[in-house]
């Protein structure tokens, strides 16, 4: 059953892994917060939605390169915002990234560098990334060298 735009359900939206059939609906999230869809595909194993009933209303993806990965795709559905449901996605992609052995995770922005430095991400140059983690094709042109590089270790995790 699928809610009706606009209309949320009693219960906090579930996050949990995505799967090929949840793409269009990533990519209308991401579209519509003018974030880049390339290369979304070929990590599908380490995307999560979060769910209001049928309705796809965030995601975050964790692409594991190394013992580094880069957190990217974090977007939440422009009438969901404000019920921390970016933050609980946050979490719930370190909490992968961490399953999956990594030490640090990456990600660039543009606009969200106060969010994700309230949940301990720190600024660095790109000079200091990891190498598995530059060979992305999201440091390899689909942000722009302008965007904010962070991290956050995992033996410094909030």
């Amino acid at each position: 059953m699928t809610s009706a735009p606009g209309v949320t359900s009693p219960e906090p939206p579930v996050i949990g892994p995505a799967t090929r059939e949840d793409l269009p609906a990533v990519y209308a999230l991401l579209a519509a917060a003018k974030l880049p869809p390339d290369g979304l595909d070929e990590h599908v194993g380490g995307l999560l939605v979060a769910r209001d009933g049928g309705t796809v209303v965030g995601s975050a993806t964790v692409e594991v390169h190394g013992r580094g990965a880069l957190l990217r795709s974090v977007v939440v559905a422009p009438a969901r915002r404000g019920e921390r449901l970016g933050h609980r996605l946050t979490n719930a992609a370190l909490e992968l990234a961490w399953a999956r052995g990594v030490e640090r995770v990456y990600l660039l922005t543009e606009t969200a560098s106060a969010f994700f430095a309230r949940r301990g991400f720190r600024e660095i140059q790109r000079a200091q990334v990891e190498p598995a983690v530059t060979r992305s094709r999201e440091f390899h042109g689909i942000c722009p060298a302008s965007a904010t590089v962070m991290v956050l270790e995992r033996a410094r995790a909030p």
